[in-house]
């Protein structure tokens, strides 16, 4: 929550139920690691009335922990507020949205607005360049590509599930926990409540990693001090999967020709290295929003909005109100990213030059072809061709059922690096993207 001065209030999505008292936010967060079996933090992403499936927490559903972190949000700011936006995530639906709707009506909650978090961030123009914002949940991140013609407005959005901070958290605990076996023989794993202070300490730990080369770790535990140094690149390096998976589908949405403008929320913006990772694996330019931006956004063009009467809907556009910027049109560097020579289908190596090779269920006369088996569902006679082109290794799609890259469906055309795999068809031929010294191929 936040105000035209400052952030009022900011709760992470968690829910505690223990001796029939329900807390949630961060009086949950604070006993994540040592109550977990009594544990919620799946209830905003999947806001519904159906009962948990978690007996635990007896009829409750999600729409009742979400009720009751609302309202804890909402009462202490009731007497001094009298309208209320709602910046909502693209990852809800619209029965979610009219449920959360529902909500802040029973609640008393005088809601004047609702908009698109992807757009309330979204301020300014990006000239001459392909806009994607995107943001992480606790079990997902979100890719918004938004159309710039006048005003910013939803193009296309993609979620990626189970890549999302909860993950990330554990993928970190963990790398930190072993720094302390290693060198001070604590482990703290063994007990819940030292697996919490680990958690409690992880955002100051991840800031440090963010500006410095190695982070002092430290905790105490039964009147002891436990000491660690960790490298910044080893934490990096334990969230690269989740990383790359950001990557590799961010990779998807752009086409070869476009500009990549990458927009990262806040929450994004905080995670070391994965800025510099997108901007080496897509290129273009990383633009990192400052704590707060999606709420100021919203509130600067949103708060003389009025009931026209026919209800609250979901605003999915809004004018620009801050100065454009010019992205410049730059290549992958070619030393972080290399570019295929051959293209490997079932142990042949196809050079990729100039001239296209086409893939498909029949070979194209006078064109280089990969002919693949016409029995596989999914295949067209001329399904996508891999080229190069201006120093880049391209790939354009010609059919209609789609063609995957590293598991993603590219829109239209995409750049290939050296690794990256492709897939045609259902359940589809898969081949890889290699770099090799022989000069001759197929």
């Amino acid at each position: 929550m936040l105000d035209s001065r400052r952030i009022l209030y900011r709760e992470p999505g968690f829910a505690l139920l223990e001796d029939d008292q329900l807390a949630t936010g961060s009086e949950a967060y604070a006993v994540a690691r040592v109550k977990p079996r009594r544990i919620q933090h799946h209830f905003w992403s999947d806001l519904n009335t159906a009962p948990l499936a978690d007996q635990r927490f007896g009829h409750l559903s999600a729409a009742d922990l979400a009720s009751h972190q609302l309202e804890q949000m909402w009462r202490p700011l009731s007497s001094n507020y009298d309208k209320a936006i709602l910046v909502v995530p693209p990852t809800m639906s619209m029965d979610n949205l009219g449920l959360l709707l529902g909500i802040a009506s029973d609640l008393k909650i005088p809601v004047m607005a609702m908009v698109d978090s992807a757009v309330a961030a979204t301020r300014r123009e990006y000239q001459n360049a392909v806009l994607v914002h995107i943001d992480m949940s606790l079990h997902s991140t979100s890719f918004t590509r938004l159309a710039q013609t006048g005003q910013v407005q939803i193009e296309r959005v993609d979620i990626l599930e189970s890549c999302g901070t909860y993950a990330l958290f554990d993928a970190w605990i963990r790398t930190a926990a072993e720094a302390f076996v290693q060198q001070s023989r604590f482990d703290p794993l063994h007990t819940a409540q030292t697996e919490q202070m680990l958690l409690n300490n992880l955002g100051d730990w991840l800031a440090a990693a963010c500006s410095s080369k190695t982070v002092k770790l430290e905790l105490e535990h039964g009147n002891l001090s436990h000491e660690a140094e960790i490298e910044s690149l080893e934490l990096i390096g334990a969230a690269a999967p989740i990383y790359q998976s950001i990557a590799a589908k961010l990779r998807a949405l752009y086409r070869a020709e476009d500009t990549p403008a990458i927009q990262l929320s806040d929450r994004l913006a905080r995670l070391p290295g994965l800025a510099d990772m997108l901007k080496a694996r897509v290129g273009g330019e990383v633009f990192l929003l400052e704590p707060g931006a999606t709420a100021r956004g919203a509130l600067a063009r949103c708060r003389d909005q009025t009931d026209s009467g026919n209800g609250i809907g979901l605003i999915r556009q809004l004018p620009w109100d801050q100065a454009a910027v010019e992205v410049r049109s730059e290549q992958l560097d070619q030393e972080h990213v290399a570019r295929p020579t051959h293209l490997l289908f079932e142990h042949l190596a196809y050079k990729i030059d100039e001239s296209p090779i086409v893939l498909g269920s029949q070979t194209v006369e006078g064109q280089r072809s990969v002919p693949l088996p016409a029995a596989m569902p999914g295949v067209s006679r001329r399904h996508c061709s891999v080229r190069s082109h201006n120093g880049q290794c391209i790939l354009e799609d010609h059919s209609r059922y789609g063609t995957f890259l590293n598991g993603h469906r590219i829109d239209g055309s995409a750049v290939l690096q050296v690794g990256d795999s492709l897939r045609l068809g259902s359940p589809g031929h898969e081949l890889d993207l290699i770099v090799t010294d022989e000069s001759h191929g197929s």
